[in-house]
This record gives C-alpha cells, structure tokens and sequence, in this order.
C-alpha cells in the first residue's frame, strides 16, 4: 500500500514511543515527546494547540473525575483492615469444604475487587491473609498462588473498574453501560475459578483438605453472624455505590464520591479509623490519580498527533486490505493486546492501542461495548501470563519463600479458566449486552 510521508512519520513516532518505552523512561514524557517531535515535522506550529487541548479536554472531562473517588473508597477499606474480616468470614462459612480456602479467597478478592478495583493492593493483602491458614491447613502452594493471582486480578474488570471508565470516552461509550455489561462476565469468571478449585479439590483433597478442626468456628450460627458482620455491610456499600449508577439515579463521579463517604463511615463503625491510615489513603489516592490522569492526556494528545498525521486511518486501511474474516481479525488483535500485556500496564495498552484499532473495529462492525469488554477480559489473562505476568512479582514480593516457578504453574491453571471465558464473552455475546439492554428497558 502507498504511504505518504505524513502517515509514514506517524508510524515512525509510534515505533520510536515504543523504543523509548523499553529505556524506563516515564511513559506520559515518552509520549508527549514523540507527539511534540514528529508532529511539528508534519504538522508545524498546530501541535501545541493540539497539547493545550487535550490536556484541557483530560482535565474538566466530569467522567474522569470518578477516578479519584474510586480510588480513595479502596484505599480507605483497605487502610482500615476489612478484608482481613471479609476473609475469615469466608473462611468459617467454608471450611468444610475442600478447597475451601481456595473458595474464600476468591471470594473475598472478588468482593474487594468491586471495592477497590486495584489489583496490586488486592494481590498483596489476600496473599498476606490466606498463606498462614493454607499452610496450616496443608493447601498445595501452586493452586494457593493461582486463586490468589486469578482473584486479585479481577479489580480491573468488575466495575466500579477504573479501566472502564478510561475506555468509555475513548470508544464513545457510556460508562454506565460498560459498568453494567462487566457484572456478569467479572461474576462468570469468578464462578469458574470457584467451580475449578473445588472441583480438583473433590477430586483431590490433597490439594485442598476441609480445615482442621482448631480453624473451625464454634458454630454455624458463629459463621453465619461473622459472615452478616464481616460482609453485608461492604456488599451494601458496594451495591449502592454501584446501583446506582446502573440504575441511573447518579453519575460514576457522584456514585463515586458518595461511596468513597461511605468507604469512610463503615471504617467509623467497624472502629477501624485511624488519621495515619486516612493519611496514607489520601496521599496514595492523590499520587495515583495524578498518573491516570495525566497519562490519559499524554496518551489523549500522542493520539490526536497519530490521527492527525493520517496514519490512523492508513493502518486501519492497512489491516482491512489483508481480508480477514471478521473472527480472524479479532483474534489477530487480541493476540497483540495480550503480548502487549506482557511488558505493558493496561493504562498505555488502552490509551494508545485501542484509539488505533477503533476504525478497524467500526469497519468490522463489531458492537463496541462487546469489543471493549473483550478486550478486558484479554486484559487481566495478561496479568496471569508468564514470563512477565504483574501478579506474580506481587505474590513473590508479599511471599518470598514461596517459589516463582509454583506461582508460575500455579497461574496457568487459572489461564485456562480465563480463556474458558474468553470464549464464552465471543460466542455468546449476550453474557456482555444482556444486562445493559435489560437496564435501559
């Protein structure tokens, strides 16, 4: 195909970005650069009004100002120590069960997952949690790494996922509806992970014996209260918060910042409060949001140079010329984002990659909410693929004694429970639109 030069500097700035990626060089810099360089070659003075713009359009979109709220009602919870109960509550109404632990985990990193929605955080505090009581009760390390890897990783799909509300201005798509088409693919894959682990564990108890006798609760009536005390209180919140954004009553900012004031009252009530643990919310909150948000605008302004120059449009002509069927190509960019996902976080992957497959995904006539959700699902797989798979260094760095081979092994069982839903979220897309639809009746 013929390229002109304009298109033929976009590609050069997109190679050269991803170069300079590989130095360690903060990636909002990186990209910034490269849209200031290659865009005055081919557009000239344009491209700083292009910044100005899209480092204003970042910074008073109301959509993004549900990032910080979000963000600070899961560091408050997780200052305050509730996952720690949410576990043990878990754990009591199980433990009979084989495999119970391996249930309780993801569970409860389920639950924190809809609260906070940060996987590392998560990964660290169920591996903290659950590894006393799974070496005590003689759980088998690959498959204890695997539910804690498969479980803490669901933070970035099942909303309030702060990845979803980056891809819903980018795609176009409300993020209402991406929060309600995520709800049963996230409760879907947890379902199979707990499905698998109880499976091998009935087949197997000694992968996963019922608990000994001394981590047993007195009663059932005790499990049962420790579960109401323990759970229903963060599940309230969670739903509310939620609810209401499915339900249309507010907006993900408004929804957000009223979960963030419960986060704070449920601390107050379980006596949890501290000012260094509301100290450490806060500052991290601040530091995180400031990185989004920031890099969204860098991402937003390398795109705007990218499309400029034309070269979105000819790598979207470039990928439609090699005649694939529509499944085929799905594949072929799915396969990409998940090696992406090897030496990348999702921020970049989403900030830059989906914008360029946007024309190639609209020529294809894929349903968009469908695609973005694909994506995600792809998305976390990422984070469970060695070599360079994010949750096994936070499993290795909260477990050093834990051998990084048994993680690894322990990860790919999960992988397989992932791409079990992969290809149920393709081959039957109403697991994603169903509920969309349904909300908007």
């Amino acid at each position: 195909m013929e390229i002109s030069t304009n298109e033929l500097l976009g590609l050069l700035s997109l190679g050269a970005m991803f170069l300079a990626f590989c130095t360690g060089f903060p990636i909002s810099y990186v990209m910034v650069f490269s849209g200031l360089t290659f865009g005055f070659i081919g557009i000239g003075k344009i491209v700083f009004y292009l910044l100005t713009v899209q480092f204003y359009q970042v910074m008073t979109d109301s959509v993004m100002g549900a990032i910080p709220p979000f963000l600070l009602m899961g560091y408050i919870l997780e200052s305050a120590g509730l996952m720690d109960r949410l576990f043990k509550s878990f754990q009591m109404l199980l433990c009979r069960l084989p495999g119970s632990l391996y249930a309780a985990v993801i569970f409860t990193g389920t639950i924190f997952a809809a609260a906070t929605g940060i996987v590392g955080s998560s990964v660290n505090l169920l591996c903290v949690m659950a590894e006393p009581a799974m070496r005590r009760s003689g759980y088998n390390i690959r498959m204890g790494a695997g539910s804690i890897a498969a479980s803490g990783t669901l933070g970035i799909l099942i909303p309030p996922s702060v990845m979803l509300v980056v891809m819903g201005p980018i795609v176009g798509v409300p993020v209402t509806d991406l929060f309600a088409a995520a709800v049963i693919p996230g409760l879907m894959l947890a379902g199979i992970y707990i499905a698998y682990s109880l499976v091998r564990c009935a087949l197997n108890p000694e992968l996963g014996p019922p608990l000994p006798p001394e981590l047993r609760p007195e009663s059932f009536g005790k499990a049962l209260r420790e579960v109401f005390i323990g759970v229903i209180p963060l599940l309230l919140l969670i739903f509310s918060t939620l609810g209401s954004i499915l339900m249309g009553i507010a907006t993900p900012t408004e929804a957000a910042s009223c979960g963030a004031f419960g986060a704070f009252v449920l601390v107050f009530a379980y006596r949890k409060f501290s000012w260094e643990g509301m100290k450490d919310a806060l500052f991290k909150t601040t530091k995180l949001s400031a990185m989004i948000l920031i890099m969204i605008a860098s991402c937003n302004f390398f795109g705007s140079v990218f499309s400029r120059l034309g070269s979105a449009a000819w790598l979207s002509r470039f990928l439609m010329s090699l005649d694939m069927p529509p499944m085929a190509m799905l594949a072929l960019i799915m396969l990409t984002i998940f090696f992406l996902g090897w030496a990348m976080e999702w921020i970049p992957i989403v900030l830059i990659f989906l914008p360029l497959m946007l024309p190639t995904v609209e020529a294809m006539q894929f349903d968009k909410l469908w695609f973005c959700l694909v994506m995600a699902v792809t998305l976390q797989t990422s984070w469970l693929s060695p070599p360079v798979a994010l949750s096994a260094y936070f499993i290795k760095g909260s477990l050093p004694h834990w051998d990084l081979m048994d993680i690894y092994k322990g990860m790919f069982q999960y992988i397989g429970c992932q791409v079990v839903g992969i290809i149920l979220v393709i081959v039957f897309p109403a697991i994603v639109t169903w509920l969309p639809n349904f909300l908007k009746q």
